[in-house]
């Protein structure tokens, strides 16, 4: 698999951002694609608070 200058799979890029688009989403932020960067830091914690609120879930989830 070729990775971009990140040390990131172009796919498992993709996937991250479509998953952040969900996460937003569910918490009512209004993300565009590409920078960001007008969001408050409340609005962005919340958003990565959301992502690892639903990876922790999933991630209990298939302990099971």
């Amino acid at each position: 698999m070729a990775k971009n200058s990140k040390g990131m799979v172009p796919e498992a890029r993709n996937a991250l951002d479509k998953f952040k688009m969900e996460a937003a989403s569910e918490v009512g932020v209004n993300l565009k694609q590409g920078y960001n960067g007008d969001l408050t830091s409340r609005e962005a914690g919340s958003v990565g608070g959301q992502m690892v609120k639903k990876m922790i879930e999933s991630y209990e989830k298939n302990m099971k």
